[in-house]
């Protein structure tokens, strides 16, 4: 039987911050790719690799590091992983070549998937009937960060250059690990057997755990439909209303309504069934692309479109994590890793055919196929999801 622990939340406000700030480090690099483009003489094709090598490091990381949470203690994994961060930063500073920087950008990727340890670990230290709430004020942070990090990068690129923004990254992760350093609890794992049994353990835990392929199908399948849309809104916007991606790039702001919201949805996870919530966040998710369907020249049906989406996929992705940690509860990063392989899965998936969708029928084929998307969700769960949860 779990023990009953407290969590403070100084601590938990903590987790969420670093959370928020680590992730960051993802999507510094997406406003900055012209200056690099200019800065190194090569095509804008060329410098996507340093987007695209940032985001397969952290796929790596996912799979290969975060299972070690379940094996290795938090401080040590913490003090390992921000020695690399650091240095990974300052050599993407220091770039001299294109090639440096991707390879720079994948470790920045790998090192950065560190927030998938606080979410388990905020689950870990927190008390059963909090734990959704936990999970809530985590997720909050890390998407907070994820939406603020391309404005934040934006700006300092334009006034002071993009090397800056990776020197100032390195700054403000040096000045995270020494807080966290002094602040953190230190959690002891209980595995005791080898790394390559850990990762064998992941196709154990997907085969044998219907709730978590649930949870995971259900992920998968709505962020599918959330990486269809920002992949072809840039296109919307240019078609349909003239705007840049600098406007684009404002409904990231929009969306923090959406990561606010997770918040409160953690705390409803504990006071309520998770089927219910599970029910309403699709149909939430199914709403949202009804509104973007008939959104075509609307601005303000994008708007309403955009808190939507957010707000449903995010209360979803709350509610699969608490159900998913309220279970094997000495393997909870393994959990989340074969939940978030899966999701991110979904993620790449939905890229592809939003982009196929947009080349062939335009907006109304991507808003039909999130639809769809979100219906399948909703039709997968009401078929296997349990209803007592």
């Amino acid at each position: 039987m779990e023990k009953q622990k407290t969590l403070s939340n100084t601590v938990l406000y903590l987790m969420s911050l670093s959370a928020g700030l680590v992730a960051a480090n993802l999507y510094y690099n997406q406003p900055l790719l012209h200056m690099i483009s200019v800065s190194f003489g090569v095509t804008e094709s060329a410098v996507s690799n340093v987007a695209l090598s940032t985001q397969l490091g952290y796929a790596f990381g996912l799979l290969f590091v975060i299972p070690l949470g379940d094996m290795v203690s938090n401080q040590k994994i913490l003090k390992i992983d921000f020695i690399l961060m650091l240095l990974s930063l300052l050599a993407a500073a220091f770039s001299t070549s294109l090639w440096q920087l991707v390879v720079s950008s994948f470790l920045i990727g790998c090192t950065s998937a560190l927030p998938q340890l606080f979410v388990p670990m905020a689950a870990q230290l927190s008390n059963p009937e909090n734990r959704g709430r936990a999970i809530g004020i985590v997720m909050s942070g890390l998407l907070i960060g994820i939406l603020g990090s391309r404005v934040i990068s934006g700006f300092v690129g334009e006034q002071f250059g993009w090397r800056t923004m990776y020197f100032v990254a390195t700054a403000m992760m040096f000045v995270l690990f020494v807080v966290l350093k002094l602040k953190l609890p230190k959690v002891e794992p209980v595995y005791k057997g080898r790394y390559i049994d850990l990762m064998k353990s992941l196709v154990h835990f997907f085969r044998t755990e219907p709730p978590l392929r649930l949870a995971a199908v259900r992920g998968a399948l709505s962020f599918a439909g959330l990486s269809a849309f920002w992949t072809t809104l840039v296109f919307l916007m240019e078609d349909n209303f003239g705007y840049g991606s600098g406007i684009t790039g404002t409904f990231g702001l929009i969306g923090i309504v959406g990561a606010l919201a997770a918040t409160v949805v953690g705390k409803l996870s504990d006071r309520t069934s998770k089927n219910r919530i599970i029910i309403t966040s699709t149909l939430i998710l199914i709403l949202s692309w009804s509104v973007f369907l008939f959104s075509h020249h609307s601005i303000i049906g994008i708007v309403i479109g955009v808190i939507l989406v957010d707000l449903g996929q995010q209360s979803l992705h709350i509610a699969n994590q608490n159900i998913i940690f309220s279970r094997n509860e000495d393997a909870r990063n393994r959990t989340n890793t074969v939940y978030m392989v899966i999701f991110f899965l979904g993620g790449a998936l939905g890229t592809i055919l939003g982009a196929y969708a947009w080349q062939h029928y335009q907006w109304a084929g991507v808003s039909i196929l999130g639809l769809t998307l979100s219906l399948v969700s909703l039709l997968a769960h009401l078929v296997y999801g349990d209803k007592k949860t």
